[in-house]
């Protein structure tokens, strides 16, 4: 049987193509920590393959004969919340039917009878003690999604957790792993009483935090390249420089886009078919225009104040002075989130480039809804794109109509870019795609419109070069560094048709007369039509 590309739930190696979980930690340093009777987080993002690694790590140490490990989801405790009866009951139930299943023992689900009217915030500590004396060997106690609990609830469930650590191994668990998506010292914990406690706080046993990371290129062209040996479908070189521009590793979106470029899109079922670059950026907008529930969680996020924060300044192309009033708690969240990278050294950016098409789109789905204009109108004898026409119109469109669309953006401060991809997004959605970058300190968007111009893949493409700057400070040196970045960008492109920068001013002194122009520069070279806006 042909194995596929998952994207729902963990991975199972006899059916989906599978990058060994054990591979993707430092192993020796977690069985260090087991060894040591360490307790200790393991993190990171939605659909990165915790769960996966976590009941690989359980099989790995019950064959090893060392211990006794456990691993149990907690996640159904989310729906009680404050009420610590409920949440703990969840907890011990689940614990108690993962064991049932590791030890093929019913003794588990007798030793939570025991406890059934124990304190609600004794209960846990209670139950993980009399299991654990029940073992003959070492209790290892994975808690999955541990930070889907919210409220008094978590706090009881961590408190209890640290209660019984001095009692390790022989009436505790000798390691506790705490599994989710951000690190326990992040959480902020809103009580019944509405006091605030943080998860640091409740939970000061903590000896380490791992972060799981993506998959890296040679992982990616592995993962690849097993569908390749078992079907003989073959994906082009050229793929995994998209690839890997799209994802930068997030194991969902490398497991969606082959799945969409090698079973959804149903003609390349055919293993005949040779999976081109061109069918990998077919691939990807299929998944962005669809939301499926893994971008669609992300997509939810936004809405969010302190992802707001964090997110704003990045499309604004602000510089990071300016942004040093965003808390760094409000940093962490979006970056466990995994929406944002955070490089030593390096400003904050979009984690990848599927995230970076996925953001503007959704902050700006209603708007491109509720324009009119359609492809056909700026579209060229041969299929092209007439640019310049698309940017006349949209200075007229930006005069008379950008005081009330920015209003209705949440993300106003970078309404000006916004609407003018906008603007854009309706036009290539005729056959075309955008690539954009930006980010903090960047001041500036890039976007390349490419534009096939021909159904073969293969075929003559135009490329054009929008570079986005806001005014801020001296008109002449802004077009002076604008040139010089369209004229970078448009070399490292390569094979452009045309470059344009757009100048957004923002200033309420000037008249609209003063602020709408459009001049062509020669510059090194190049023709570049700067917009004045």
């Amino acid at each position: 049987m042909e194995r596929f590309f998952n994207t729902a739930g963990p991975n199972r190696s006899d059916m989906e193509y599978t990058i060994d979980p054990l591979s993707r930690f430092d192993l020796e340093e977690i069985l260090g920590f087991i060894s040591q009777g360490k307790y200790f987080v393991l993190h990171a993002p939605r659909q990165t393959g915790k769960t996966s690694c976590m009941l690989a790590l359980r099989d790995y140490l019950n064959v090893s004969g060392d211990y006794v490990a456990v691993y149990a989801n907690v996640e159904a405790g989310q729906a009680a919340r404050n009420n610590v009866l409920s949440v703990v009951k969840t907890c011990c139930g689940a614990i108690a039917e993962s064991a049932r299943l590791v030890l093929k023992s019913e003794s588990p689900l007798e030793l939570r009878k025991q406890i059934a009217d124990a304190d609600p915030n004794e209960m846990l500590k209670l139950y993980l003690r009399l299991l654990s004396e029940s073992l003959q060997k070492p209790l290892v106690l994975v808690i999955d999604e541990i930070d889907a609990l919210v409220g008094d609830g978590l706090v009881s469930v961590l408190r209890q957790l640290r209660a019984g650590y001095t009692d390790r191994p022989e009436a505790f668990p000798q390691t506790i792993i705490l599994c989710g998506v951000r690190d326990v010292r992040d959480y902020r914990i809103v009580l019944s009483n509405q006091d605030i406690v943080t998860g640091g706080s409740a939970f000061n046993i903590k000896a380490e935090s791992l972060r799981l990371g993506n998959f890296s290129k040679e992982e990616i062209r592995e993962l690849y390249d097993q569908h390749t040996r078992e079907t003989g479908q073959v994906f082009e070189d050229g793929c995994f420089p998209l690839i890997w521009n799209a994802t930068e590793g997030q194991p969902w979106l490398v497991n969606a886009l082959a799945r969409e470029a090698t079973w959804s899109m149903k003609e390349n079922r055919d293993r005949n078919v040779v999976i081109t670059p061109e069918i990998m950026y077919r691939a990807q907008e299929n998944l962005i225009y669809r939301r499926d529930t893994h971008i669609d969680i992300l997509i939810d996020k936004l809405n969010e104040p302190r992802v707001k924060r964090v997110i704003e300044p990045i499309l604004a192309n602000k510089d990071e002075a300016d942004d040093g009033l965003v808390p760094n708690d409000d940093v962490l969240y979006v970056q466990d989130m995994g929406l944002i990278k955070v490089e030593k050294g390096k400003p904050r950016r979009i984690a990848n480039g599927i995230y970076r098409e996925i953001i503007p789109r959704e902050l700006t789905w209603s708007t491109q809804d509720a324009l009119i204009q359609e492809p056909q109108w700026y579209q060229n004898a041969d299929g092209s794109i007439n640019m310049e026409k698309l940017l006349l119109d949209f200075q007229q469109f930006f005069r008379e109509n950008s005081d009330a669309w920015i209003g209705k953006f949440d993300y106003a401060e970078a309404g000006p870019q916004l609407l003018l991809q906008c603007f854009l997004q309706r036009i290539v959605n005729g056959g075309g795609y955008i690539d954009r970058e930006y980010g903090l300190g960047r001041k500036r968007t890039d976007l390349l419109v490419r534009k096939p111009l021909t159904e073969t893949y293969g075929g003559p493409v135009q490329r054009i070069v929008l570079e986005l700057k806001i005014k801020r400070g001296d008109l002449e040196k802004v077009i002076a560094d604008g040139l010089c970045q369209t004229v970078e960008y448009m070399d490292r492109v390569g094979s452009v048709d045309e470059g344009h920068l757009i100048i957004f001013d923002r200033s309420k002194i000037k008249t609209w007369d003063e602020r709408i122009w459009h001049k062509a520069y020669d510059y090194h070279g190049r023709r570049i039509v700067v917009w004045g806006m």
